[in-house]
């Protein structure tokens, strides 16, 4: 019975061997029940999702197992590749605008793990028998219900791990075969892209827990030589983010002076990404930042891009002091060649 939190995965450097192999989906992870006419999406926390998505609850009623309970990843294509700005939109309060982009940007569910089929639970068997079932359950499913490519074959993980990530994907699962599922434990092991950039450090934002750091904030220049934020730092030891105060002291600059002074203007976001405005995802929390002047560049860890910018929090590598600010641009970045994600949903 709902709710049920979601397996996971520790990060490690590698590909492990002896394991079952997927490709990491870049989506929202889902639970999802379903017991006749009844259907509930659970997300990663226990919180339900089936309001958002109404297009998935109809296509689940009709491809799914009439009582199951499903492990997947809901995700929204556009261009051949997965795009997750477009699947953010769908948290939307409004439920015209959640049907609207229903038709617009209609999701689809990766289902890669059965956890119960009819009146058994599945919790307690291997791995490598809930594939089996999953696949047996789930043969000849049609879109938007869609069955995770998975092999034994390290070899062909590893292949996957350098292709896949130009449809959008950003790495590899490793399950062991012999792995009962365990709601909420990281059991699972995944190996995600790394790559470095060297940024311009404009700002940071404050900890919740006092005056010291909780992130620095990140730009890179366009094209047209416009600072634009792409990201933030974090993940600092509490001893670090207090001297990080004390070192950032002299940088520190009046709000107007900086590149991105006009955060506070609306309007001003529509052409470029700045920190300090509140969304549907930060709600009401305090978004202040101290703005610097952006004379230090710092080396960041990331994994990979969303559109303009890293998609998740950068891992501070080292100080650039040999690197000009102004050289701190898009063009470093790494591109991915393109892979058509169907291919990646029809195995390769």
């Amino acid at each position: 019975m709902p709710p049920v939190k979601p397996m996971l995965a520790t990060s490690v450097s590698a590909i492990p061997p002896g394991m079952s192999y997927e490709a990491k989906w870049d989506g929202f992870r889902a639970i999802v029940h379903r017991d006749g006419d009844e259907v509930v999406i659970g997300s990663r926390t226990g919180k339900p999702l089936t309001r958002y998505f109404p297009e998935l609850v109809e296509a689940f009623r009709e491809r799914l197992p009439e009582r199951c309970v499903v492990d997947g990843e809901i995700v929204v294509a556009h261009g051949g590749r997965l795009d997750f700005d477009r699947l953010s939109e769908r948290i939307h309060p409004a439920a015209s605008r959640v049907r609207t982009l229903a038709e617009r940007t209609p999701a689809s569910l990766v289902a890669f793990d059965l956890l119960a089929l009819g009146d058994e639970s599945l919790l307690a068997v291997r791995q490598a028998e809930r594939r089996a079932r999953l696949e047996e359950a789930l043969a000849g499913v049609e879109p938007p219900v869609h069955l995770a490519p998975a092999t034994t074959d390290r070899a062909l993980a590893g292949q996957w791990f350098e292709r896949y990530e130009g449809a959008g994907l950003d790495g590899i699962v490793a399950k062991p075969l012999d792995l009962p599922y365990r709601p909420d434990a990281r059991a699972m092991y995944k190996i995600k892209h790394e790559r470095t950039a060297d940024c311009v450090v404009a700002g940071y934002r404050p900890h919740k827990s006092g005056p010291v750091v909780g992130s620095l904030l990140l730009g890179l220049y366009d094209d047209a030589g416009v600072l634009q934020h792409v990201g933030v730092c974090a993940a600092f030891p509490m001893k670090r983010r207090a001297e990080l105060v004390e070192e950032l002291a002299p940088l520190r600059t009046a709000p107007e002076d900086h590149p991105w002074a006009a955060w506070a203007d609306a309007t001003a976001h529509e052409g470029a990404r700045l920190p300090g405005a509140p969304s549907r995802w930060s709600g009401k929390k305090d978004l202040s930042w101290v703005p610097l002047r952006t004379e230090r560049v710092c080396e960041v860890a990331y994994d990979h891009m969303e559109g303009d910018r890293f998609r998740h929090t950068t891992q501070f590598r080292r100080w650039r002091p040999d690197r000009t600010p102004s050289t701190c641009t898009y063009a470093q970045l790494e591109e991915v060649v393109g892979y058509d994600l169907s291919e990646v949903l029809s195995g390769g």
